[in-house]
């Protein structure tokens, strides 16, 4: 079903592609309805508009708040153009039919961006814009309804083929988008006010994200994917290689999360299906990425790499003899850029502009959502008690910090092993803490070399629960281990370390990941 487009109502805060569509209004002879600095634009080009308050004998109050609000132009849009009754009122109180609006809104998440004034961003709020949108998408049988620049070129060309007119399919697509944006809209500003008010859960959630791109499947090639963003882009940026699938974003976030807690520009992080397989933070950004590799170089392979540094000529010579799916890095150099260039499927990734604050965790099953802020503070003294008769030094209680961070980003139960800062050995995702204390020591005896006067720290991201686990540590050359209180083995465990000999600190928080 085609409809003519004889009068549209046209209120913009970008007017960056005005000009295009007002040559095709115009020579299709659509009337042009406009408010404020839309009208003032389509004037300085050279057309014709009525403006709203002159159309609607009503002029605009509160400082611009209220110009649009008129039951003129929402009888206008709203009619139904085969509906007698609706044609006799608009008759009767000398109304037209409005058969096109172009609206875009006031620019609340971009003003949100650059200032954190609550006045400001209030009065960003855009009241009429949305109004407008909605009346004319509910009303797509007989209206149309453009809500962004991109959609220009489309619509011309749509009625250029219906010579003034526009499709039904065409109305009917343009609906839901712009349903999609009012929801996206008022989201954002739910979003700002919850959090403003730290109304962290509120009894409405709704969650906004834009589409960044469609992902060629899935965990596996039977399941769709695609990724959105909060923002309108995702604060990484990929330099090279093939395109990005669900299991490499998956890794990349998780090698993400554990840098993004690593001190300023120092360490590497490897990560294997989620799970960290080696971390370092040798100061020496060489050793870091050998360090890191050598905790678990079999699983390294077909991995991702996290650089939590920029990356040099010689950090791409040695990255470039493994084969992996990711590197990451805090930039890189030309002659970096250049050397991994030359893997042409290899993904290098930007990740200097990525910020960890505000972060949450979603997850949806089922029709439920799950969801929770993010563990990703930083550790610091204060969280921690050393609960055995034996002190660690300062330089301990930092590699206890480290085994512990490495830790909570490890899929639970999880245990933690490590000498100078670097893991020896991980053991992940098992249901038995047990296990994944022998997972973990099994690692560090195939990969490293042991020296009995070597420090080795054991960490757990929760308590446990009998003495076996720290038993069993400890007979594999463990002699510091750090772990979250909480057990009603507490005393019995504290009171076995102090019997060995070894330092035990306890931590206030629990670390689970699941």
């Amino acid at each position: 079903m085609r409809k003519k487009i004889k009068n549209a109502i046209i209120s913009l805060s970008d007017k960056s592609e005005i000009k295009s569509i007002l040559k095709i209004l115009k020579k299709y002879k659509i009337n042009i309805i406009s408010s404020g600095g839309t009208s003032k634009e389509i004037k300085r080009l050279g057309y014709k508009c009525i403006e709203v308050s002159d159309y609607t004998n009503s002029d605009e109050i509160l400082d611009g708040r209220v110009k649009t609000l008129h039951p003129k132009l929402y009888a206008g849009i709203l009619s139904k153009r085969d509906n007698k009754k609706h044609s006799k009122e608009l008759k009767k109180n000398k109304y037209d039919q409005i058969d096109l609006v172009i609206v875009n809104f006031y620019p609340f998440e971009e003003t949100l961006g650059v200032t954190k004034n609550h006045k400001k961003l209030i009065e960003n709020i855009d009241i009429g814009g949305p109004a407008l949108v909605r009346a004319t998408a509910k009303n797509y049988n007989y209206t149309t309804i453009l809500t962004s620049p991109n959609q220009y070129k489309e619509f011309m060309m749509d009625l250029e083929k219906n010579n003034g007119s526009t499709s039904l399919e065409f109305r009917k697509r343009l609906s839901q988008e712009a349903f999609n944006l009012t929801a996206y809209y008022d989201s954002v500003i739910s979003e700002y006010l919850n959090e403003n008010n730290s109304n962290y859960f509120p009894k409405k959630k709704t969650i906004h994200g834009n589409l960044i791109e469609e992902l060629r499947y899935g965990e596996n090639p039977h399941q769709k994917s695609a990724i959105y963003s909060k923002n309108n882009n995702l604060d990484i940026i990929q330099l090279s290689g093939k395109k990005l699938s669900y299991n490499n974003y998956n890794d990349i976030y998780a090698a993400l999360n554990i840098s993004k807690t690593l001190p300023k520009n120092t360490g590497t992080v490897i990560v294997k299906h989620a799970n960290p397989c080696g971390v370092s933070i040798n100061k020496n950004n060489l050793k870091s990425y050998k360090e890191a590799l050598a905790c678990d170089p079999i699983s390294a392979f077909g991995g991702i790499v996290s650089c939590n540094f920029k990356i040099s000529k010689k950090i791409a010579i040695e990255l470039n003899k493994l084969f992996m799916e990711v590197i990451i890095g805090i930039g890189f150099d030309n002659d970096s850029i250049k050397i991994l260039k030359k893997k042409k499927n290899l993904r290098l990734i930007d990740a200097s502009k990525l910020k960890n604050k505000n972060l949450s965790n979603l997850t949806l099953n089922f029709n439920s959502l799950l969801f929770q802020t993010a563990d990703s503070g930083v550790f610091n003294r204060k969280n921690f008690k050393v609960v055995s008769k034996v002190k660690p030094t300062k330089t301990i209680f930092d590699r206890l910090l480290f085994a512990f961070n490495v830790c909570r980003n490890v899929k639970s139960n999880a245990i933690v092993l490590t000498k100078n800062s670097s893991t020896i050995g991980i053991g992940s995702g098992q249901p038995s803490r047990l296990d994944s204390c022998r997972i973990a020591i099994d690692k560090m005896k195939k990969f490293q070399k042991i020296n009995s006067n070597d420090l080795i720290i054991g960490a757990s991201d929760a308590f446990f629960p009998f003495v076996d686990g720290i038993e069993t540590l400890v007979q594999n050359g463990v002699s510091a281990i750090i772990q979250p209180s909480g057990s009603i083995r507490d005393k019995e465990i504290i009171k076995f370390a102090d019997s060995l000999g070894i330092i035990l600190v306890f931590s206030k928080t629990r670390h689970f990941k699941h």
